[in-house]
């Protein structure tokens, strides 16, 4: 059997280990490799996340059980957890526009997914952001400012959750200006503008939460509900003050206050809800609301610490001071130019000031060559200095606070990142080089707070609108709720896994596309096309590239999102498991400078790590299409990618986390056509006479019309709610078909092959492997992958084929019939051969890592005891390991997910034996 692509990865991988042991210079040069940072210099570990020079982080909260007489609906998905001194913080819901809660004591506990593997690289375990601190205020999951009148829930005594912002016509966020340690929010409510700048004051050893106000235009009452407080025994409004009282004796209150020169009156409802109603009025007024919980004994100094006016806003809107001043120069890594296409690597700055992670998870660029990335912790850096020789690589820190972002675009010289809150338009008022006013450019979408409903992919339309990508609600890890929907998925939003159009003004959106469970997109801006990506799991057999048409629906139930019961539109093409096993983005080479690339979509695999360039067989009924792998240095997982205008190369980023053959951390790669002579497939077609593949190059003759120098197979997937799919045959039968050649044949300008292939027919995976000469004599051995979707006659003479003799079709179709089962004998030594050949490295290490792996590691396996997630036990025997092998998500153990597809069909009776033997010697028993 051939080796596969991916074996030409693992060497990388094996480089990129040798390095782990030689130095830590790469750390501050050119790529993230270490899992950790405990033997690394001073100067280059990393701060904290939270940074304590910047105002907020971006997060979703969990506040329903934070203690009595406080409200048990209260969860937000999108909030900004705001540091206002003396040990003070609030979450203000930029949905509701409430503040959800405030404390005091220690802030959030950094757990989200981001956080979490800051500095752990490879930690996938998230948790929920639970208050660690003192509750103080609250409200629960209904709007913070109304109109007309105070509304909180409609007679429910808890509300579920919409995950959507509140009507633009009721209410709408607006964004954030960031001034120095302080943020002051924008927000409408029906006509009115609102300015708020949240804060705190100490008293007494206590401390009071404000929201300093200034409101304009207020043409109709507007209420704010500042508090809820359902354990009160008495309230009370006096003047400018309301008081709610808890415990027998009155001995702790809820205390709101106004001050300022303003007509705001507060009301209590229910004996409950504390509102602050503004009268109408045309004048721009500037009050505060400030908001404690304490000891009834410090009411007095409490009334006393708040009289007088507020003071005035600082000037924002014109940009606030400098926050990050400082330039950043790396020095890149070139590649020699040993093949058409190599990596050039751009120095990280990681050597930065604020000691913070640089994970780059996207890019794009300005017309003049300029870059910009985002980062997984939320950064925005901009990037000059990207020439030939990237010697001289500046890096400046452009915006923070950003909440798991994926993607970043560039507009008319305008930033845009698409995050958990939305789509953020970066604007550098004053033109320092710092982002100023974060602009919520849309929030229309909904979002959730589960964990992997990630704000997946952003790509831009000439028009001003924006196509996005939504990732499912997977039940992967701890939720938010426990509420399951479909095996594999929890109850998120009601656009999780969905592909969706954002009009140009940001304010409205429609749905393209449904049942997906992971997308990531890729966007031809010359011809309109849409493709996407999903990722392989629960109703997603392998991975499939599409072709996006609005109305489709891609076969995840979870997120079908609608009642219609449509057909499943088929991919463009599948790819196996054992090639890419997860998949992210794409990106489609619009310049002229890439060579025999030009004009190609470009596959990127997380998991191999590597790209793929994708063929497309647009001459049959039905769009059908292949990828063949592009060699070349990868030293970290591959995610997202753009041209750059000025030279016309293709950028690629990405960064480790969810388990990857690469163990690099983090990478911005630059590949560049060198000019030298490409081998790679650029074109395939396939239908009822066989398969023709092209090449960049010119063959060697001999080698071509060597019918023995191909090998074909083929076999289906079953799309179930399972983790992936097992192989299976025509006849629903488990196993693949090996299919022979009964000839083949060269073109007339010896860059196309024709394959004769008998008994063609519509399948989901066909694989040609393929030993051939060039015409140079470089040795072409590769695969080509491929679906297809319809098998009609092929013009051979249209693409250079000539007296092919057809009757080879027939006499090899009844050889087949008559081919003897091959035996096979099982070893260890083959099953390590399995272990690589079908990326089972890529989750389970065959020593005793954990860091970045899927499943538990291999060594001492065998005869352990197993403990799975239900609390059942069982010895790992040579039953055990065939189950986990052809039903690996019958039993899950305990600490890891349903992450593994059924090898069911893929792995022969001796496959398995050897994967068996393998294991138990690793283990030291038989």
């Amino acid at each position: 059997m051939f080796q596969i692509v991916k074996n030409q990865v693992r060497k990388w991988g094996v480089f990129s280990i040798v390095v782990l042991s030689l130095s830590t210079v790469l750390l501050t040069s050119n790529t993230h490799y270490l899992p950790n940072l405990a033997n690394q210099p001073d100067s280059v570990k990393l701060a904290d996340f939270v940074e304590p020079g910047f105002p907020y982080i971006s997060t979703s909260v969990d506040a329903r059980k934070i203690g009595a007489g406080f409200p048990t609906d209260n969860q937000a998905a999108r909030t900004f957890a705001l540091q206002l001194g003396d040990s003070a913080y609030a979450c203000f819901d930029t949905d509701q526009l409430r503040w959800s809660v405030a404390w005091t004591g220690k802030f959030l506990p950094m757990v989200l997914m981001a956080q979490i593997s800051y500095k752990n690289f490879f930690n996938k375990n998230n948790g929920i952001a639970k208050l660690t601190g003192e509750p103080k205020i609250a409200t629960g999951n209904y709007a913070g400012w109304t109109i007309g009148k105070p509304f909180f829930r409609n007679g429910k005594q808890v509300v579920e959750p919409s995950w959507k912002a509140l009507p633009a016509d009721q209410a709408r966020y607006n964004g954030v200006y960031v001034v120095g340690k302080q943020a002051i929010l924008h927000y409408s409510v029906g006509n009115s503008k609102i300015y708020e700048l949240p804060g705190s004051i100490k008293f007494d050893n206590q401390v009071a939460f404000t929201r300093k106000l200034r409101v304009e235009n207020v043409d109709k009452e507007l209420y704010i509900t500042a508090a809820e407080v359902s354990n009160g025994s008495t309230g009370e409004v006096k003047g400018k003050f309301a008081y709610i009282y808890q415990g027998a004796n009155k001995d702790s209150v809820t205390a709101i206050g106004i001050a300022g020169k303003v007509d705001w009156q507060l009301e209590i409802n229910e004996n409950k809800f504390v509102t602050v109603k503004l009268p109408v009025s045309a004048k721009q007024s500037l009050g505060m609301v400030v908001m404690w919980k304490g000891p009834t004994k410090s009411l007095k100094t409490f009334e006393k610490s708040i009289r007088g006016k507020p003071e005035l806003f600082p000037d924002f809107e014109k940009g606030g001071p400098t926050a990050w001043k400082e330039t950043i120069t790396t020095k890149g890594k070139l590649s020699p130019d040993t093949a058409a296409f190599v990596t050039d690597q751009l120095g990280l700055p990681l050597n930065n000031p604020w000691k913070r992670n640089v994970r780059v998870a996207d890019i794009a660029f300005f017309p003049d060559g300029r870059a910009a990335v985002v980062t997984f912790e939320g950064d925005v850096w901009t990037i000059e200095g990207i020439d030939k020789d990237l010697q001289n690589v500046k890096w400046r820190r452009f915006a923070s606070g950003l909440h798991e972002p994926l993607s970043i675009e560039v507009v008319k010289d305008i930033i845009y990142v698409f995050d958990r809150n939305g789509i953020v338009k970066l604007h550098d008022l004053n033109k320092d080089g710092n982002a100023d006013y974060y602009e919520n450019f849309s929030n229309v979408m909904s979002q959730s707070a589960e964990s992997r409903e990630w704000a997946a992919d952003l790509v831009a339309v000439q028009d001003g609108s924006f196509y996005i990508a939504k990732g499912g609600s997977l039940s992967n890890g701890p939720g938010m709720t426990d509420k399951a929907f479909g095996k594999g998925f929890r109850t998120g939003s009601d656009q999780n896994g969905t592909i969706m159009k954002i009009s140009p003004d940001g304010r409205t959106s429609e749905i393209i596309a449904t049942g997906l469970r992971g997308p990531y997109l890729g966007f031809n801006p010359n011809t309109g096309i849409l493709t996407a990506t999903d990722q392989q799991g629960n109703f997603v057999p392998s991975t499939p590239i599409y072709v996006i048409k609005k109305g489709d629906y891609y076969g995840v139930i979870p997120t079908a999102h609608r009642t219609d019961n449509p057909e499943i539109a088929p991919p463009l093409t599948w790819i196996p498991h054992s090639v890419d096993r997860s998949s992210l983005g794409q990106a489609w080479v619009t310049g002229n400078k890439m060579g025999p690339l030009n004009g190609s979509l470009i596959h990127f695999s997380f998991g191999t790590p590597g790209l793929f360039r994708v063929l497309i067989d647009s001459a049959s009924k039905v769009l059908q299409g292949g990828v063949s792998y592009l060699n070349a240095n990868y030293p970290a997982p591959t995610s997202k990618g753009a041209m750059n205008p000025l030279d016309e190369q293709m950028y690629v980023t990405g960064f480790n986390l969810w388990g990857s053959a690469s163990v690099g951390i983090s990478s911005v790669l630059r590949l560049r056509y060198t000019g030298k002579p490409s081998y790679m497939p650029n074109y395939f077609r396939a239908g009822n006479q066989g398969i023709i593949i092209g090449f960049d190059s010119e063959l060697d003759k001999a080698s071509a019309l060597n019918a023995a120098n191909f090998e074909v197979k083929r076999y289906n997937y079953q799309r179930t709610e399972e983790y992936g799919s097992g192989h299976f045959k025509l006849d629903g039968s488990t196993g693949e078909e090996m299919l022979p050649v009964a000839g083949s044949y060269l073109s007339a300008d010896g860059k196309k092959i024709l394959l004769l292939v008998p008994d063609m027919k519509e399948i989901m995976q066909m694989e040609v492997a393929y030993r051939l000469n060039a015409k140079d004599g470089k040795k072409v051995n590769d695969h080509l992958y491929f679906t297809v979707n319809s098998s009609d006659d092929m013009d051979l003479k249209k693409y250079g084929f000539g007296n092919v003799d057809l009757a080879l079709l027939t006499a090899k179709k009844e050889e087949m019939a008559t081919q003897p089962a091959k035996v096979e004998v099982a070893s260890a030594e083959k099953g390590k051969e399995i272990f690589t050949k079908m990326a089972c490295a890529g989750c389970h290490s065959p020593g005793t890592k954990t860091d970045g792996m899927y499943g538990p590691p291999f060594k001492n396996l065998y005869k352990s005891e197993r403990i799975f997630d239900d609390g059942t036990k069982v010895i790992a025997d040579e039953n055990y390991l065939r189950e986990s092998i052809l039903a690996p998500s019958k039993r899950i153990i305990k600490g890891y997910n349903e992450e593994m597809p059924s090898f069911v069909g893929v792995l022969s009776d001796p496959d398995i034996e050897s994967v068996i033997l393998y294991i138990k010697s690793l283990s030291g028993k038989k």
